[in-house]
This record gives structure tokens, sequence and C-alpha cells, in this order.
């Protein structure tokens, strides 16, 4: 069961083709195939071990597939690191290592990646008006950059990982598991960033285990089992009953 087609108004951003990856004997991702276009959510679910992390790891250049192709744009490309990804306009938001909470809001907005004078000091006052003008952007409503992340709700936080990536251009944002231990209200939150992104142009790919929030949130699926791909089927096609009996069977039929 799949589907290839694309909107008609959409235009192609990322396409993988042929992705395979080894650890050691094991073939964590076998031939895989994987397009998203601009403009669209896709939701990338599967059990434990099933080849989500190890693909989007590739993508985020954690990770070197040993065979496939990779073309952003339309143009062949090579993601040999983060920078790399990164340089794409790629931006991968993890669950457990998106912020730091010890830090401020603008400061973890500009992690790795901020202004300085020509004598190396921080331009704190630009951190600061940016971040607030990105957090606006994306609909999050804070009273201040310098609040520690650890302050924040599980929604916020999330709402502030989806701002940086804003501020820096993404054309592809990827979300893993951005609704893991959050409450039914940040969960909505998470949701209306993510339209937020759609809205102004952005794709994302967004990684769960959870079905319902799968189908809220994408425009189509894509399910892995044991390192491949099982379906990829726009959400109008299928139901939430049917793909969780294929994840349960691991196979189609």
């Amino acid at each position: 069961m799949s589907s290839n087609e694309s909107n008609s108004n959409s235009k192609e951003l990322l396409m993988m083709t042929g992705i395979n990856k080894y650890f050691g004997k094991v073939h964590a991702l076998e031939d895989i195939d994987f397009e998203i276009s601009e403009a669209e959510n896709v939701g990338l679910v599967g059990d434990n071990g099933a080849g989500k992390s190890t693909l989007i790891k590739i993508i985020s250049g954690y990770h070197r597939a040993e065979k496939g192709q990779i073309y952003f744009k339309g143009k062949k490309v090579r993601i040999f690191s983060p920078k790399d990804s990164r340089a794409l306009g790629i931006e991968t938001v993890y669950q457990e290592q998106a912020l730091a909470p010890d830090l401020s809001i603008s400061r973890n907005i500009f992690m790795g990646r901020e202004p300085t004078t020509t004598l190396g000091f921080l331009r704190k006052k630009v951190m600061d008006e940016e971040s607030m003008e990105a957090l606006k952007s994306m609909g999050l409503h804070l009273r201040s950059p310098n609040i520690n992340i650890s302050t924040l709700s599980g929604g916020e936080r999330q709402g502030v990982a989806i701002a940086r990536a804003f501020y820096f251009e993404a054309k592809l944002v990827i979300l893993d598991e951005p609704t893991m231990a959050l409450s039914v209200k940040e969960v909505r939150e998470v949701f209306n960033f993510v339209n937020q992104l759609k809205r102004k142009g952005i794709s994302v790919i967004f990684i769960t285990h959870n079905l319902h929030q799968v189908f809220t949130i994408s425009d189509r699926i894509v399910v892995l089992s044991h390192g491949k791909k099982l379906v990829d089927i726009k959400k109008k096609d299928t139901n939430v009953d049917e793909l969780s009996e294929i994840i349960v069977r691991g196979t189609i039929g």
C-alpha cells in the first residue's frame, strides 16, 4: 500500500532513494525511499527498532548511509555532518537534547550561533530582541527572553525549539517525539506551532508512537518496520485502526 502522488501545487523538498544503513551485521535500513514536499507535514511512525531514528539521523548528518542518494530541492547532496544538514536548512529537534534547561530562552535560541562583537563579546541586546520576535512569530508570548528554560512548560519548551528553527530559516524541521509526556493542552500548543510552520511554507517530519496525534497533524504518513518501509500513504486514504494493525503485524495484508 503506497501513495507517492504529490499535491500539484507542491514542490519536492527532500528525496531519498535506496537508503541502506548497517550497524555491524544489523541491516538497520533496507532500500528506503523517502520524500517530503515543501509545506508538507509527514508523520513517521513505527515500533521501537523500526528505523525511524536511524533515518532522521541520516537526514540530520549524525549517521551516513552506506548506500543510496539524497536530493534537496532537486540537487544531489551529501550530508556528512550536522553542519551539512543545517547548511541546507534542515533543523532537528530531539526530544531530550533540544534545549539547555539552565540557560535562558535567548541563549538557547542562539546556542552555538551566538552573534558577537568584533571583540568577541555577545550581542546580548540583539539576542534578546530577536528571540522575542522569533517567539512571537510562532504565536508564543513569554514575558522575557531571560527566563530559564527550566521554568517553562513542556509545550512552551517545544515552542522555543521550533522558534529557533524558524529564526535560522529552516526549510525542513524534524520533530522527534515532540509530544511525549505533554498534557493535552500542551499537545495542542505543539500542533499549533507545527501548523504555523506549515503556513510559513516550512516542511515538518513528525516522529511519534501516537497514531491519533499523527493523524491530527500530518498530511501523509510513512510506516517503518524492521528497517523497511511498509506504508507511504495520504491521511485521507487510511485510518488509525488500519495503520495500527500494520504496525502490530509488521506487514501489509
